[in-house]
């Protein structure tokens, strides 16, 4: 419901000026009945523990909470919850088009919004004026959803191991170690310290890990990141609760995000059904990629125990001609869609042009700080032009380091 605010940004102000910006709550979100599958004022249980190489009993634990998540998801929602899932997500694209008077749709995705974008391009191609796939899934149904999650964890290592290297360049002003193991060893030593005494009686080490994920997302928090590490590490707590913090006001909304989230990608596919497959995958896994590996093992896990039918993914796919030019933008260090998934998406969509943002990791790059990219889609939304194949910009300039005492930019939300 909030996008089309962003016409009010200087980097949008041209698209605004020549389209109606359109947003809506996708069923089961916000206004649109929202979904629950457990009482919120229950969802944030306060610090957490957050193993990167978790112990036979607390796999146990984290089992026993996943069926009892998936059996709430059931016993809250009841026959309905079988409806929510990708294909008629994008049957409701539809539904709005028509509800709009629009003959053909012009359309901006980003994230898991190029998916059902790219299922609504494979339903309706007809319908289709233009569209932006920014920051592309991977649509290879084999890949749907449980080989995604797997690909995803191995990205994010990546990329932390590209905010660790860029904060050790920093290390005049961080104190955190001049190499990027170094970093590394710093933020162990505080999940340890937060571990035995959560900082603020608030953060524990679950905290720390999904506040520095973020970074993962989007390079503008490394600046904040670093410098609360930082901070906390010479007795400051007051940076890292102010950034890691769990707010009971938000727990509703945080807990209807999951919801969807779960019950669309645990119906779209099947997934695998025995703990032992996630476990071996797993745990072979986290041996090189350890950082985000059970973090997405929790989130997803309820999906083994889903009560209901699946869907078989589509086949996404269009032919020449069938479809209008397509522009797909990706970044290709981006971790929460690994740019294979952009590739892939490419090659299925004939007529389909890829920019790519060189050496960057920034997920969703749509009016972000690559004025290359953002020219792209100017051309492309006001004029209908798409580059030449083999397209591609320059990465955006990396941050500059947040000295302490320094005020660093907002957290955005995750895509």
């Amino acid at each position: 419901m909030y996008f089309p605010m962003t016409g009010a940004l200087p980097e949008w102000k041209r698209v605004a000026a020549a389209y109606d910006l359109v947003g809506y709550s996708p069923r089961g979100v916000g206004r649109s009945a929202p979904l629950s599958c457990t009482d919120p004022g229950t969802f944030f249980e306060g610090p957490a523990k957050a193993p990167v190489h978790p112990s036979a009993a607390y796999k146990r634990e984290r089992v026993a909470r996943a069926r009892a998540y998936a059996r709430g998801c059931a016993e809250r929602t009841g026959g309905s919850l079988r409806h929510y899932h990708s294909l008629n997500n994008a049957r409701d694209l539809d539904v709005l088009r028509a509800a709009l008077g629009e003959n053909r749709l012009t359309y901006l995705g980003s994230s898991y919004g190029t998916y059902f974008g790219a299922l609504y391009a494979t339903m309706f191609p007809s319908h289709v004026r233009r569209m932006v796939f920014d920051s592309a899934v991977n649509p290879d149904p084999e890949q749907i959803w449980y080989r995604n999650n797997l690909a995803q964890s191995a990205a994010f290592e990546d990329r932390w191991a590209d905010f660790r290297a860029w904060t050790a360049e920093h290390d005049d002003v961080y104190g955190l170690g001049g190499t990027a193991e170094e970093v590394r060893r710093s933020y162990e030593r505080a999940s340890a310290r937060l571990a035995e005494e959560p900082a603020g009686g608030r953060v524990g080490p679950a905290q720390l890990q999904a506040a520095f994920l973020k970074a993962g997302y989007y390079d503008d928090h490394w600046p904040q990141r670093a410098h609360a590490l930082s901070a906390y590490l010479r007795g400051d707590s007051g940076p890292l609760v102010e950034q890691a913090q769990e707010y009971p006001e938000a727990a509703a909304e945080a807990e209807n995000a999951r919801a969807v989230y779960l019950a669309v990608e645990c119906n779209d596919a099947p997934w695998p059904a025995e703990w032992a497959v996630w476990d071996r995958d797993n745990t072979r896994l986290a041996r090189r990629a350890p950082f985000e590996t059970w973090g997405n093992v929790w989130t997803n896990l309820p999906c083994a125990y889903w009560q209901g039918p699946r869907q078989r993914p589509l086949d996404v796919r269009a032919g020449r001609g069938e479809l209008p030019p397509t522009l797909i933008l990706a970044a290709e260090r981006d971790a929460a869609t690994p740019y294979d998934g952009a590739l892939e998406l490419h090659r299925r969509l004939a007529g389909s042009v890829l920019v790519t943002e060189r050496d960057a990791g920034s997920h969703g790059l749509a009016g972000g700080p690559n004025a290359c990219v953002n020219r792209h889609l100017e051309a492309y939304l006001l004029e209908g032009r798409v580059p030449g194949r083999g397209a591609s910009c320059a990465p955006h300039p990396e941050p500059e380091p947040q000295p302490a005492g320094g005020r660093a930019g907002k957290d955005r939300p995750g895509v």
